[in-house]
């Protein structure tokens, strides 16, 4: 049966239980060295209710154990927030939180997060533990997309408000304490989802899409042409925000990566909403008429270049592609590469869902069609065990089938996107948001 909201309909319909299944069977040949978790986490309401907005939907995580080229065990857990429980969510109790976002590793803890609250920690079997403020030094609300420096193990996040203070930067040492905070001077009320690091500088992106009391969808922010797309760049060891005014008016939802290159320029690679792009995007987000096929069925991959020696910032198109979800392989975040991963979605010429392959120096595109019915989720990179080369790893990503009603994870080669493997899941899996690979080495480091 088809629901009237399309966010908790098809790949989007909820499941309605927790359920625990070991031993999964495997296709193909699991790599050895895939020994961890693959976490994820997404919205998924609660039987009965029906939220105004996708993002208000209560957080559910996935958890699949890899372990020796077996499949362990599939759980799924709700994440026991007050939210969960019924309790309202009014911006002011930090607490009270979907938790529905992401799932990170930080630090010997497991978070769960939304970018409204406090994280929520989870044990490593996905059972809540409770509300997580940092030995009490974060009293704001910390972003779902947190960026953990390869080389320090230093972890960057932002706090972002409707109110003063619009922003405010935090660093949390490799051990999980924040060892350093700064309100970011001259950002606005904007929706700032996600952000980057390079290895010198933090980069913000103050969007046109703002706080706005007259939205009534449940998530005050809409689209003001009025207000220009702006780049804020704060030296890592702190200091003063410059703001760079970019021409080309958009929203940028998610970031790739970001690195300074040997002229001394920030280069940001991300996917990117024009009005039209982000207004079809926020309909489906709502359930409001005039939707496209599917969430972020707009945005295309392009790059900024930052100048600080000039003061301009340069925009380019890198391809056509609908994607959106950009994945790298994370050791190289805050530095040059090359590769990054996404969800191809309907449009430009392709018809279904792929998983894309983009090549940010040749322009160049690799796809993997999943095929009619069935959907991907985020890719996320899984090194190889002396892996060389940047994509030199798999990728891991559920896969929904909509007609068949199952899921799988799939395991392809991050080279060629060739299948490797795929660990059948013991029901289908609704379509989520972001997720980590979790490694042992990472747990007991």
């Amino acid at each position: 049966m088809t629901l009237s909201k399309p966010y908790i309909s098809d790949h989007f319909s909820p499941v309605t239980d927790e359920i625990t299944s070991r031993e999964l069977r495997v296709r193909g040949t699991l790599p050895p060295e895939l020994n961890g978790r693959y976490f994820r986490n997404g919205h998924n309401p609660k039987p009965g209710v029906t939220p105004t907005h996708w993002f208000r939907g209560e957080g559910m995580l996935h958890g699949i154990r890899l372990k020796d080229g077996r499949a362990e065990w599939y759980r799924n857990r709700w994440v026991k927030t007050p939210y969960l429980d019924g309790v309202p969510f009014t911006g002011t109790e930090l607490d009270v939180s979907a938790a529905a976002t992401n799932i990170i590793f930080h630090g010997g803890r497991y978070l769960a997060l939304q970018e409204a609250n406090l994280p929520w920690e989870v044990s490593a079997d996905l059972d809540t533990i409770g509300v997580y403020d940092f030995g009490g030094k974060l009293t704001s609300a910390m972003t779902a997309h947190p960026k953990e420096d390869p080389q320090t193990g230093e972890l960057h996040f932002f706090s972002y408000s409707p109110f003063p203070p619009h922003l405010t930067h935090y660093v949390a040492d490799a051990s999980g304490a924040i060892v350093r905070s700064q309100i970011v001077g001259g950002a606005g009320p904007s929706l700032m989802h996600d952000f980057a690091i390079t290895r010198e500088h933090v980069v913000f992106i103050d969007s046109p899409v703002v706080f706005d009391h007259a939205e009534q969808s449940g998530i005050p922010y809409r689209w003001h042409d009025d207000v220009p797309l702006r780049i804020g760049v704060l030296p890592r060891a702190g200091g003063r925000t410059t703001w760079f005014e970019v021409p080309d008016q958009a929203v940028l939802l998610h970031v790739a990566n970001a690195y300074t290159d040997a002229r001394g320029r920030i280069v940001l690679e991300a996917p990117r909403f024009d009005r039209s792009a982000w207004e079809s995007s926020w309909k489906w987000w709502v359930g409001a008429p005039g939707y496209g096929t599917a969430p972020n069925a707009g945005s295309t991959f392009h790059r900024w270049i930052i100048d600080p020696a000039t003061g301009t910032v340069t925009t380019e198109s890198l391809n056509d592609l609908v994607t959106e979800f950009p994945a790298i392989n994370d050791a190289h975040t805050g530095t040059d590469y090359r590769y990054s991963y996404a969800i191809a979605f309907p449009g430009a010429g392709l018809s279904g869902y792929h998983t894309a392959k983009l090549d940010s120096r040749t322009g160049e595109q690799l796809l993997f069609a999943h095929g009619e019915g069935r959907m991907p989720g985020e890719a996320v990179f899984a090194p190889a065990e002396g892996g060389a080369a940047e994509d030199d790893g798999y990728l891991l990503t559920i896969v929904s089938d909509v007609k068949a009603d199952t899921s799988e994870l799939l395991v392809l080669d991050a080279g060629d996107l060739s299948t490797v493997a795929a660990v059948e899941l013991p029901r289908r899996v609704p379509a989520g948001i972001h997720g980590h690979w979790i490694p042992d080495t990472e747990r007991s480091s």
